[in-house]
């Protein structure tokens, strides 16, 4: 093990060292599919702080990169940021 990092030993080992474990996941995820722009803005904010200090944040996002997830904020950006990313 590394300071603050966790060795891998499968594919999702870095789940458990998630900053977002235990949160609702309706602060990643719309709840409600007729969200507020304002609303969601807001939730993506909050979702985001909490990623900004996961120490686990990289493998996420190459994780959601993977799998092509289309919903949700995975290592710190929202579906639209990662669609940006794989278009480059």
């Amino acid at each position: 093990m590394f300071w603050g990092r966790i060795m891998a030993t499968s594919a999702l080992d870095w789940t458990v060292a998630a900053a977002c474990r235990g949160s609702e996941g309706t602060i990643f995820y719309s709840a409600d599919t007729a969200e507020r722009k304002e609303d969601r803005l807001e939730r993506e904010r909050l979702a985001k702080r909490i990623c900004a200090v996961c120490v686990v944040r990289e493998e996420c996002l190459s994780a959601a990169l993977e799998r092509h997830e289309s919903y949700g904020i995975w290592g710190g950006l929202s579906e639209f940021e990662r669609r940006s990313l794989t278009r480059a």
